[in-house]
């Protein structure tokens, strides 16, 4: 089996319906296996599609994106596992096309693709470098809106390199996160106290620290309906979530290489950005 693919449905029915069967309708000329790791909370979300190439495991408790990949993943028989968003529609030959990519670059240890967001706008968080004090500095003062082209304030949203272009990365979204099996095998899956959205960059961060390279693969490209089940739901969980895990992965990887006047400032800007994305949130509805 070339390749397995993991997607969770977590409350996304049709979403995960409509991205499955864009890969049918788009892969050809590898073997491949789709596993759908079901930990919805709604019954009446649960999926119940009827398909050899379909694996469905149902029931599981919703312990995070993480969690339910990494189940995926064991019981996945492919020689790459395609960690897939639910709400992502694949275009003609993307799938065969990357995995011929790390066939031909065996150095590599994760592929991400271009990615298009509904309305066509690229979407950002297909290649980025990892959130370095720095770097979450230049983002949040827009220095990188400011000066797109330098590498150094751009070193978080890689605005300097073009979208066109095949480039090494720091980080690719784990919307589309391509890696050997052989790889996880040394680097370990997800990292479960992540609940959701800083989990891909963990596992990226891991696997450049074994000397594997991070891909974003300019070549082929998919869809992602970012927002149908993500963030943008201003779901009060999701929101606390995703703060809790930039902060996780800050204390991970780079609370003992700062002073505590820099760990404190982190925190704080993490912490500030929590509240305000909240009172968005309440004054959207």
């Amino acid at each position: 089996m070339d390749l397995s693919i993991v997607i969770v449905n977590h409350n996304t029915k049709k979403l995960t319906e409509q991205t499955i069967q864009s890969v049918f309708d788009t892969t050809k000329n590898i073997s491949y296996e789709v596993i759908v790791a079901d930990n919805s909370t709604d019954p009446s979300q649960v999926l119940d599609m009827k398909d050899d190439r379909v694996k469905i495991l149902k029931n599981l408790e919703n312990k995070g994106f993480g969690n339910a990949c990494n189940i995926g993943t064991k019981v996945a028989i492919g020689k790459y596992i395609l960690y897939l968003n639910s709400d992502t529609i694949m275009k003609s030959h993307t799938l065969e096309l990357s995995v011929k990519y790390m066939e031909e670059h065996i150095e590599v240890g994760c592929l991400g693709i271009k990615t298009f967001l509904a309305d066509g706008t690229f979407d950002h968080g297909c290649k980025r470098g990892f959130p370095t004090p720095f770097n979450s500095l230049c983002y949040v003062l827009r220095l990188d809106k400011l000066f797109p082209n330098n590498k150094k304030f751009g070193g978080y949203t890689l605005s300097y390199l073009p979208i066109e272009e095949t480039n090494e990365v720091d980080s690719v979204s784990g919307a589309f996160m391509l890696i050997p099996r052989t790889v996880l095998n040394k680097v370990g899956l997800f990292d479960e106290s992540i609940f959701m959205y800083a989990e891909d960059i963990d596992l990226c961060y891991r696997i450049k620290q074994r000397g594997y390279k991070v891909v974003y693969y300019a070549d082929v490209s998919m869809t992602h309906l970012k927002g149908q089940s993500g963030l943008h739901t201003k779901n009060k969980l999701v929101i606390y979530h995703f703060h809790k895990g930039i902060k996780i992965f800050y204390d991970k990887y780079y609370k003992d290489k700062h002073n505590f006047f820099v760990t404190f400032l982190m925190h704080s800007a993490i912490n500030l950005r929590y509240v305000v994305t909240l009172l968005r949130s309440k004054l959207r509805r």
